[in-house]
C-alpha cells in the first residue's frame, strides 16, 4: 500500500479556507457547464450556413493536435499490456547500485523529510548523496542534523554523501554529484519532494534493455489545498498519462529531474548536464534521444512534489519550463523531421514538430476561442462544446482509474464534468509564459532559478 500525504484541512483554518474557495470555485464551474446543456436541450440550431466555414476552419486548425492526442490516447490505453511484454523478455534485469541525488538550495522547510522519504526505499542497494547549492537559508543544518540522526539510528547503514557548494546552479550541482556517484544507475530526485517506497523499485525495472539511457517517474502534486494546487494535481495527472504512449515509443522526450533516473554509463557517453539551459533535465533527456538511446515512462514510479502554491509562483515556474524547452528545441533542432534512424518518427515528426505548432495554437488562442464561442452563440451550435465537456470528463475519468494512485486523486472525479474550464485556466498561465519566453529568445536576455514560499507536504 502506498503511503500519501496526509491532508491536516480539517484542523486548519487556513485550510479550511483554501477549501472553501476550492469548492466555490468548482461550483461556479459546474454552473457555467450546466449552461452549455441548458443550451443544447432549450435552442434550436440556426439555419445561418455561412458560419458553417468558421467551424471547419477552427477543425482544420486543430487537426494536427488533435491527431497527436487521439494517438497518444489509443496508445496509452495499450501500455500496462506493452510494459508486461517487456517485463516477460526481461533481456537484462538491473541489480546494480543506485546513486539518489538531491540538489537543494533554500530547501529548509522539506529536505529531511525528502531524505527521510528516500531512506525508506525497498531497493537493496543504494546511496544518498545530497549537493547543497549555496543555500542561505537552513538548508545545511537540516542536511546535517538528518544524517547525524540516521547514522546514529539502530536502522541499516544508508550511505548519505554530502557536498556543500557555492551557489551555481541546479546543472552544476548534479554535474558535481554525479563525480562522486558509485552507482550504476542514477536518480536525481529534487529536495521538495516525498518519494514512494516502491519508486526507486519501479524506475530500476525499466532499465531492462541495455538501450534504455532514461526512465521519467510519475509526478504527482501532493500539496491541493488551494484552488491553483487542486488545478495542478489535475494537470499533472493528465499530461502524465500521455506519457504512457511516449514509452510505447522509447521516446520520453521530457523527463523532469523530480524523478528521473539515468543509466551512468549513458549519462557518460552523452556528457554532463548543461548549465547553459534552465531546465537542464528537458535537456538532457532531449540529447539522449539524440544520442540513439531508448527513454520510458516508469507510472508506477509514484513521486510526490509541492507545486506552486500561489498564481506568481506558478507563472515564474511556467516561463522557465517553456523558455528552457525552447532553448532545448533550438539546441536539438536537427531532431526536427528526422526519419532514417532513432529515435524514431513518433518523436521526430510527432511530438516534437507539434510541440512547437502547440506553441503558435496559443499564440492564437484566444482569437480562436473568440471565432469559435462567437459561432457557439451565433448558431446556437452549443453540441460541439457538449461534446468536448463530455469526452474531456470521460477522458479526466480515465486517466484517474488507470492511475497508480487512484485513492489519492479521487478529488479530481468531481472535477471531470468541468475539466474543460480548468484547462482554460492553465492555458492562460501558459500563454503569459509563452510572451515571455518569445522575448527572451530575441532579446537573449538569461533567466535565473525562480523559488517560491515553501509549506512542505505533510505525509
Amino acid at each position: 500500500m502506498t503511503s500519501i500525504p496526509k491532508d491536516n484541512s480539517s484542523t486548519n483554518p487556513l485550510c479550511r479556507k483554501s477549501l472553501t474557495n476550492t469548492f466555490l470555485m468548482i461550483g461556479l464551474f459546474y454552473g457555467f457547464s450546466a449552461l452549455v446543456f441548458y443550451q443544447v436541450f432549450t435552442t434550436e440550431l440556426s439555419d445561418r450556413t455561412e458560419l458553417q466555414s468558421l467551424r471547419t476552419v477552427l477543425l482544420w486548425f486543430l487537426s494536427p493536435i488533435l491527431l497527436k492526442y487521439a494517438i497518444q490516447l489509443i496508445a496509452s490505453l495499450f501500455y500496462p499490456v506493452v510494459e508486461q511484454l517487456r517485463d516477460g523478455r526481461n533481456l537484462r534485469p538491473f541489480t546494480g547500485k543506485v546513486s539518489i541525488l538531491v540538489p537543494a538550495y533554500n530547501e529548509e522547510v522539506g529536505i529531511s523529510k525528502t531524505l527521510e522519504s528516500i531512506t525508506k526505499t525497498n531497493y537493496p542497494d543504494f546511496e544518498i548523496i545530497v549537493i547543497n547549492d549555496g543555500s542561505t537559508d537552513n538548508t545545511s543544518e537540516q542536511i546535517s542534523q538528518f544524517i547525524r540522526e540516521t547514522q546514529c539510528s539502530d536502522g541499516p547503514t544508508i550511505s548519505i554523501k554530502s557536498l556543500k557548494l557555492r551557489n551555481g546552479g541546479k546543472a552544476r550541482a548534479l554535474n558535481a554529484g554525479l563525480r562522486i556517484a558509485t552507482g550504476d544507475l542514477i536518480i536525481t530526485i529534487d529536495a521538495d519532494c516525498l518519494v514512494d517506497k516502491h519508486a526507486v523499485t519501479e524506475m530500476v525495472k525499466s532499465f531492462n534493455h541495455p538501450d534504455v539511457g532514461a526512465v521519467a517517474g510519475n509526478v504527482v502534486v501532493g500539496n491541493r489545498r488551494k484552488p491553483i494546487e487542486v488545478i495542478q494535481q489535475l494537470e499533472y495527472l493528465s499530461g502524465f498519462f500521455f506519457r504512457r504512449a511516449d514509452s510505447i515509443f522509447n521516446s520520453v522526450y521530457i523527463i523532469g529531474g523530480a524523478a528521473a533516473a539515468y543509466r551512468k554509463s549513458t549519462l557518460d557517453n552523452v556528457g554532463g548536464f548543461d548549465h547553459n539551459i534552465i531546465t537542464e533535465d528537458i535537456e538532457m533527456s532531449t540529447r539522449i534521444l539524440s544520442h540513439g538511446y531508448k527513454t520510458r515512462y516508469a507510472a508506477n514510479a509514484v513521486v510526490y512534489t509541492e507545486g506552486p502554491s500561489d498564481i506568481k509562483g506558478l507563472c515564474n515556474q511556467r516561463l522557465r519550463w517553456k523558455y528552457g524547452r525552447f532553448l532545448t528545441f533550438i539546441k536539438h533542432r536537427n531532431l526536427f523531421f528526422k526519419f532514417n534512424q532513432q529515435p524514431g518518427a513518433y518523436l521526430t515528426v510527432l511530438l516534437l514538430p507539434l510541440a512547437v505548432y502547440a506553441e503558435v495554437a496559443l499564440l492564437l488562442e484566444g482569437f480562436m476561442l473568440t471565432v469559435f464561442y462567437s459561432y457557439t452563440i451565433l448558431a446556437s451550435d452549443y453540441y460541439p462544446l457538449a461534446f468536448a465537456i463530455v469526452f474531456m470528463g470521460a477522458l479526466i475519468t480515465l486517466q484517474i482509474l488507470f492511475d497508480r494512485e487512484k485513492r489519492f486523486h479521487i478529488n479530481l472525479l468531481a472535477l471531470a464534468p468541468v475539466a474543460w474550464i480548468i484547462f482554460y485556466v492553465i492555458d492562460i498561465i501558459e500563454f503569459q509564459a509563452l510572451i515571455r519566453s518569445i522575448k527572451r529568445v530575441f532579446t537573449k536576455e538569461t533567466l535565473q532559478w525562480q523559488k517560491w514560499v515553501r509549506v512542505g507536504i505533510n505525509r
